[in-house]
């Protein structure tokens, strides 16, 4: 990156972690502080809601408000963990938590609204993809990877879904969203926790091994793996035999999508998806690839149009899954079956 380019990171990460003053830190209650507005989205145990600040009404934020009452000791534990990591991250590429209020019945989080929605449903609406697009999207992810694995924080929930756009007007305000699976790393291979989400999951996590941020780094070869391709590289109608093709890192380029894709995207790919954690690349190595370094207008050259029409088929299916599973929530006994539900992996 150069000077410039670095200065103008800088600038942009400075204006985006302005936090509204006055603060929790004040002592005053939420709805002292701050006006909610309409309903964004709803989950089990919260609503999230457009809000903003007295003291300015032009700014918004999404704020999340969760009933306390419906909590476990468990689920608690695990949202404060959340709030504690999220403090923590201030990157442009990673979503920002600007507040947090700890009241009787509620707990408001005051996070940056992302109004661009998903980054993949951008994608889909072009109607022309090519290889530099997908680069750069790839550079965000593993410089913002990067920067959370530097700082001591697994992810463990890298998915599609969890990349999201700040506007409906700039594709390369890309950030990573959902840190309820996030957890501090403080010594190598210390983490137990199976969890994640089906097809994007590390092999180390599904055999039952200690592990550490290098999980997530299994998951950005996944997640670039679609980007260029325009699919999964591993797809079955079996949770059994999802997993033991995981735990193998048994996928191929198939020629008809990967026959021009650049040789050094698809050796950073296999760099990434090695089931050995230890022969895996960090978010710093991956960065060093050529591709990554690769020239712009080349790599403009290289259209991904039939591979765009594979991505539109995936991500129409994975949005009617969503739908679905959104549908069927309370049934506990879901189709990815009790034993997968047991050890905390999610649905995707």
């Amino acid at each position: 990156m150069s000077s410039s380019s670095e200065e103008k990171e800088k600038e942009r990460e400075e204006d985006s972690i302005d936090t509204p003053v006055p603060s929790s830190k004040s002592g005053k209650r939420f709805e002292e502080l701050y006006r909610l507005k309409g309903v964004l989205g709803t989950g089990a145990f919260s609503t999230v809601r457009m809000g903003y600040h007295r003291s300015n009404r032009e700014k918004t934020y999404a704020v999340k408000c969760v009933n306390r009452k419906k909590l476990t000791e468990e689920d608690e534990a695990a949202l404060l963990d959340e709030v504690s990591i999220l403090k923590e991250m201030k990157h442009y590429h990673i979503i920002r938590l600007f507040d947090f209020f700890k009241e009787s019945s509620t707990y408001y989080l005051v996070m940056e609204e992302m109004t661009g929605g998903e980054l993949f449903d951008r994608i889909v609406a072009k109607a022309y993809y090519n290889e530099k697009e997908a680069r750069d999207t790839c550079k965000i992810l593993l410089e913002a990877v990067g920067y959370m694995h530097s700082n001591n924080v697994a992810h463990r929930d890298l998915k599609p879904e969890n990349l999201l756009l700040v506007s409906i007007s700039d594709d390369s305000e890309v950030k990573i969203a959902d840190f309820g699976f996030a957890k501090k790393v403080y010594e190598e291979s210390s983490l137990v926790t199976q969890c994640g989400t089906p097809g994007y999951v590390a092999p180390e996590i599904l055999e039952g091994l200690k592990y550490d941020q290098r999980a997530d780094m299994w998951s950005v070869g996944v997640i670039l793996y679609i980007l260029l391709g325009g699919y999964p590289p591993f797809i079955e109608n079996t949770q059994r035999e999802l997993f033991r093709k995981i735990k193998k890192g048994d996928y191929e380029f198939h020629e008809e999508y990967w026959g021009t894709v650049s040789t050094e995207a698809r050796t950073l790919i296999k760099s990434l998806l090695t089931v050995d954690p230890k022969e895996r690349l960090t978010a710093q190595q991956a960065l060093e690839n050529p591709w990554i370094h690769g020239d712009a207008d080349s790599l403009a050259k290289k259209g991904l149009d039939k591979n765009l029409a594979s991505l539109k088929k995936f991500n129409a299916k994975r949005k009617f899954k969503a739908a679905v599973s959104t549908v069927v929530a309370v049934n506990k006994l879901n189709s990815l079956g009790a034993a997968f539900k047991s050890m905390g992996v999610k649905e995707s």
